[in-house]
């Protein structure tokens, strides 16, 4: 099966889902850190936590005016607060540079390497900010990613640039797309391909090369 032919098969199943990740751009640069090593409902209880304290037009100033220690309590839910906490500090320091200046900061020439040189800002953390939050056509490699094609097409890529650079050649560089062909793979891998996948009952049968594979171990 031709990677080509992915967003469709898996657009046919689930549908239209469009941005498919919430919020405001404000908000999603913070629930970009957030959603790191945990599941979107343990955000959703951080981002109700902090929202007992402010609200959605003053989020980046009230939360660059907590303290690290009592940032992390309010969003303990999402796990790993301390760490979290540290990373929204920074990169809120990196915006405060720019006056909270969204409009501003998606201006800025070579966003992405600066984003990344925001500790705690890995590669899939700043692409999805970019797509998401700044809506730059660049696609975000995941986990998920990384298991649907180990999967279904016997491509074991480690690599996060070999595997973004897959798709940007397969695909034309276009937000829209690349932001519901994200949601569509997390959808598939949390539907059907899980750690533990259940291919007896899905779409994909014998198109798929995990399910004719004689070591199916992945």
């Amino acid at each position: 099966m031709n990677l080509k032919n992915l967003y469709n098969l898996l657009k046919k199943e689930y549908g239209k889902l469009g941005k498919w990740w919430p919020g405001t751009s404000t908000e999603i640069l913070i629930t970009a850190i957030l959603t790191q090593n945990t599941n979107w409902k343990n955000v959703e209880k951080a981002m109700e936590n902090i929202y007992k304290f402010t609200t959605k037009d003053n989020l980046l100033f009230f939360l660059y005016d907590t303290p690290k220690e009592k940032l992390a309590e309010i969003i303990k839910p999402a796990g790993f607060f301390n760490i979290k906490a540290e990373r929204i500090k920074n990169l809120l320091n990196f915006l405060k540079k720019r006056n909270f200046n969204l409009k501003y900061v998606e201006k800025e020439p070579n966003l992405r390497e600066k984003l990344l040189k925001i500790k705690g800002i890995g590669k899939e953390t700043a692409d999805s900010i970019l797509l998401y939050a700044f809506e730059f056509p660049i696609f975000v490699v995941d986990a998920y990613t990384k298991r649907l094609l180990k999967r279904i097409y016997g491509l074991n890529i480690e690599d996060y640039d070999k595997i973004q650079e897959l798709f940007h050649k397969n695909y034309p560089k276009d937000t829209r797309l690349y932001q519901e062909f994200h949601g569509l793979i997390v959808e598939h891998a949390k539907k059907y391909c899980r750690k533990k996948p259940l291919c007896s009952k899905c779409f994909f049968g014998k198109k798929c090369n995990y399910l004719t594979s004689p070591l199916r171990t992945y």
